[in-house]
């Protein structure tokens, strides 16, 4: 399938990075027409090819040909072509808004790439969480050195054998290797750098990047609730959820984390799920081609090892198989908050449920912990998901859908706070990878308004800046606003009063008759 995984040597790390910053100072990589040419081999290189990682996120993952098409290679072909179709548009020199006292320097934003750049991807989607950050690079004009994950070796090896032969490999390279070979990278100043991973390793991420000046981007997950409104579509619900709790073995970092849910509608959501669960698996979740497996024997024991311990009362599943890392898809219910299962992101395909006897309650739960990298709600009613995403933070938030938003076209993907930082995806990624630049040139003639800023200072020229510069304000307010006035209660008396004028009319009409 693959060459033997050889971790890259660490002499020749230096070698490469050294190598790609004097390709980056010729220029090569930024003429658009170049970026293109890249781009349609990028995507020629995943599109030629889509069999062989099929077999590689197998053997990595025990990854379904399904959710590896779906999850990992087909989105990944979709965001290089909208990358093609859009970024000389995002690359072009952008005029700065209009400033009656600036206009005349021709004040411009040029967007220019950012120099070598560094990706470290995830295993949990070697291909999503790589390829189109890639493509991202590629489109600003960067050059680039992707380090994949150790833990999906088959994966990594055929990544790095295809780019040497698609891409150019004096500004694009990947480097094989572990925790000393990231280190090693880690030594270098990078235009830009990004990691999925989870928030220990961003804590080390982020203070290599400050030790460089290096700007550093990070997508870290953490545990993304489930607000389950008893109202909701029920069947839908039930199933978005398991589907989205199974999926790649619960090794998703927008996967939903927990449940909270009225306690009175805890065994009625059960049942759902319940009925659910028999329809997605007829014979059983461990059958071939029907469930991911768990990355490695450690984490495999440690999802196990939660699993084991919970006090809550396991519903759905519980089935594992160590020789093959199987944890099937697994319901708890009756989860407390300081039950095992609530102290750390479960990254497997174990859902708790945690009841509370008021929606105030779980957004007290949520919020006195670090903001996740989703929020999930799943309502009919539109103040029930307001009052969800009004008094909760995180990187974004959900309704009635779960895990396949970092693929959806227009939207910004991230964090916020321990979940993350940065943006990527679509033109966010572009400019993620983008140095905007401001520039202006200024005529002459100019000094005939701006002279006043020549020594010597005198009070003329004083008043004569004040003219040019000091800005108009707004009325001074008289007090703060006032709170929770409702902007419709004009309409109420309004329809009141015209319901009264009507009623007396028409009894007027008939009076007269």
């Amino acid at each position: 399938m693959t060459d033997q995984f050889v971790f890259t040597p660490l002499d020749e790390i230096e070698k490469i990075y050294n190598e790609l910053k004097v390709t980056f100072a010729s220029g090569k990589s930024r003429p658009i027409p170049y970026r293109r040419y890249q781009l349609i081999q990028l995507a020629y290189m995943l599109k030629d090819n889509i069999k062989l990682f099929e077999d590689t996120l197998a053997a990595d993952l025990g990854r379904p040909q399904l959710e590896a098409r779906m999850l990992d290679i087909d989105p990944s072909l979709v965001e290089i072509k909208l990358t093609l179709s859009s970024f000389e548009k995002w690359a072009k020199q952008e005029s700065a808004p209009f400033s009656i006292n600036f206009s005349a320097m021709r004040p411009v934003i040029r967007k220019e790439p950012k120099g070598v750049v560094l990706i470290i991807s995830p295993f949990n989607y070697p291909l999503f969480l790589t390829i189109p950050l890639m493509a991202s690079a590629i489109a600003a004009g960067n050059a680039v050195i992707i380090k994949p994950s150790e833990n999906t070796p088959a994966t990594t090896t055929l990544l790095a054998n295809l780019a040497e032969k698609y891409l150019d490999t004096s500004l694009i390279r990947v480097i094989k290797g572990g925790v000393t070979e990231t280190t090693k990278l880690l030594e270098y100043t990078w235009g830009h750098s990004t990691l999925q991973r989870g928030g220990k390793i961003g804590k080390l991420i982020a203070a290599a990047g400050a030790k460089t000046l290096s700007p550093v981007s990070l997508e870290l997950g953490g545990k993304s609730p489930v607000f389950i409104d008893s109202k909701c579509d029920l069947k839908m619900a039930a199933k978005r959820l398991l589907w989205g709790k199974a999926a790649n073995a619960g090794q998703t970092c927008v996967a939903p984390d927990y449940i909270i849910v009225q306690q009175d509608f805890q065994d009625k959501f059960v049942e759902a799920l319940q009925e659910s669960y028999r329809e997605f698996y007829p014979d059983k979740a461990s059958a071939p081609g029907q469930m991911s497996r768990l990355v490695s024997q450690q984490a495999f024991n440690r999802v196990n090892n939660l699993l084991k311990n919970t006090n809550g009362t396991i519903v759905i599943g519980g089935d594992t198989d160590e020789g093959t890392k199987y944890i099937g898809p697994t319901v708890v219910k009756d989860v407390k908050p300081e039950d095992c299962l609530m102290s750390e992101e479960i990254f497997g395909p174990i859902l708790p449920i945690m009841p509370v006897y008021s929606i105030d309650e779980g957004l007290a739960y949520v919020n006195a912990h670090d903001h996740p990298l989703s929020v999930y709600v799943f309502s009919q009613d539109s103040a029930y998901k307001a009052t969800i995403f009004d008094n909760t933070q995180s990187g974004s938030a959900m309704a009635n859908e779960t895990i396949i938003h970092p693929a959806v076209y227009g939207l910004p993907f991230g964090g916020t706070g321990p979940s993350g930082s940065g943006y990527h995806t679509g033109k966010y990624g572009f400019d993620m990878f983008t140095h905007l630049r401001s520039s202006l040139d200024s005529p002459g003639w100019l000094d005939m308004l701006l002279g006043f800023r020549y020594p010597p200072y005198t009070t003329a020229k004083i008043k004569a800046m004040g003219r040019f510069m000091n800005p108009s304000l707004p009325a001074r307010p008289k007090g703060p606003p006032e709170e929770h006035v409702s902007r419709h209660s004009w309409s109420k008396w309004f329809t009141f009063f015209l319901a009264l004028a009507l009623a007396g009319g028409l009894m007027k009409r008939q009076s007269k008759t």
